[in-house]
């Protein structure tokens, strides 16, 4: 498969955005803004929804690696059927074409896959513009993950948490969410983890945030939560693996990226924390002492 026909058709679309004529991103932002939903009709209507021809339509999907317009469109379905598959779905499917090998060798296939076609498509100046957000010490920064990505907002709060202060972690029970959103302001960072079989409440959040004026930081999946269209700054990681659930380690690999770069950025500061953390621990006796 080459470079310009792979990944999803959102992918495509953001890997070629620049090369688009004006009529193609008008259709680009037509099928984004409820993706893959808004792609599903018939070519007419999509091309008078964007208010351009229907050979536009047909021109861009070919320009995007599909034979037409129909295969764009059959993609499209595809990837709905995917954000909605449960997991017993997701193992049936994998399980009717797994290979005759060690589960072990097939994971780290599925994973290593997943990563490789994430770095392809991450924007390193997305990346270190949310490190800038992370960094400044103005921002107050929620953290907020869903019913299995808590444990991954979890892992970023606790790191972020000694790295500076004025970090916020958000209690997974919704109804306690305005709560917080009361107290956002003005160039607030909200970073939200959603992925497929996306939360109505996440997205729900994320909206209130951004009428408030925080700024949105989204981990999602490859087809992409309804929640990014409030985003700032996004990251879509490859979550597929020979499982009944989706697979975390890419999205944790961009999180130990970022948590890095952020300590490095305030290091003198993180350093002073660190040091006074460790005399806490220290008192507490926490940690097993060896001399």
């Amino acid at each position: 498969m080459s470079e310009t026909s792979a990944g999803t058709v959102a992918e495509r679309i953001s890997r070629l955005f620049e090369t688009l004529t004006h009529a193609e991103r008008k259709l680009s932002n037509v099928i984004l803004d409820n993706y893959p939903v808004s792609g599903l009709g018939t070519i007419t209507a999509l091309a008078e929804t964007a208010e351009i021809s229907a050979p536009t339509v047909a021109r861009m999907a070919r320009k995007l690696g599909y034979g037409g317009f129909p295969e764009m469109q059959a993609a499209l379905r595809a990837e709905l059927e995917a954000t909605l598959s449960n997991p017993i779905t997701k193992h049936d499917t994998w399980a009717a074409n797994a290979p005759d090998t060690h589960i072990l060798n097939r994971f780290a296939d599925a994973v290593t896959d997943n990563l490789r076609q994430t770095l392809q498509q991450l924007d390193l100046e997305d990346f270190d513009a949310v490190v800038d957000l992370l960094s400044d010490p103005s921002r107050n920064i929620y953290v907020v993950g869903g019913r299995i990505s808590r444990s991954l907002a979890d892992y970023l709060f606790t790191h972020m948490q000694v790295i500076r202060d004025r970090v916020i972690l958000i209690p997974p029970n919704s109804n306690t969410w305005p709560h917080y959103v009361l107290n956002m302001t003005e160039g607030d960072v909200l970073v939200a983890f959603d992925i497929r079989r996306y939360e109505h409440d996440t997205h729900r959040l994320a909206e209130m945030a951004t009428e408030q004026g925080a700024q949105l930081v989204l981990f999602t999946d490859q087809w992409g939560s309804p929640a990014a269209k409030h985003a700032s700054h996004g990251f879509r990681a490859r979550i597929e693996a020979p499982s009944a659930w989706d697979s975390s380690v890419v999205i944790m690999f961009i999180l130990e990226a970022l948590i890095a770069a952020v300590q490095t950025e305030r290091w003198e500061e993180t350093r002073d924390r660190m040091k006074t953390l460790e005399q806490l621990f220290d008192r507490t006796k926490l940690f097993r002492k060896f001399t």
